[in-house]
């Protein structure tokens, strides 16, 4: 089973992820998740796929998030680049869908190719910036 982290798993390519994993239970599972200010989708997301962690852009995003999943989940919940680049290097991932918009996938990005993940690199600003 190949275990997943989605940066980006609000927008369109992260949504479409998440459901070609919900469709194959059996060869995928959500590891972490990460996103940028869309809160209520990350709490759905969190409710019905139980990733270990999730990032989110700052303090005041995971405070939000903290009040919509409720108490019943474990999901730790991480913040800032640091958080992103905590989710594309944990042991438990395999693989790392960036599907983060813009220069902001480009730090998480690395430190996952480093980490010896997986890419699904779902943008061209990253290997553009990248070279």
């Amino acid at each position: 089973m190949k275990r997943i982290a989605i940066l980006g798993s609000t927008g369109s390519i992260g949504c479409s992820s998440l459901r070609v994993i919900e469709a194959h239970p059996e060869a995928y599972q959500v590891a972490a998740l990460a996103a940028g200010k869309n809160m209520d989708l990350l709490a759905e997301q969190v409710r019905k796929f139980s990733p270990l962690e999730v990032a989110v852009l700052g303090d005041q995003e995971a405070e939000s998030l903290k009040k919509r999943i409720d108490g019943g989940h474990r999901t730790r919940i991480v913040s800032g680049t640091e958080g992103f680049i905590h989710l594309a290097t944990l042991e438990d991932v395999d693989t790392v869908i960036s599907a983060i918009t813009g220069a902001a996938g480009l730090v998480p990005t690395y430190a996952a190719i480093k980490a010896g993940k997986n890419i699904a690199l779902a943008n061209k600003e990253t290997m553009v910036m990248a070279g």
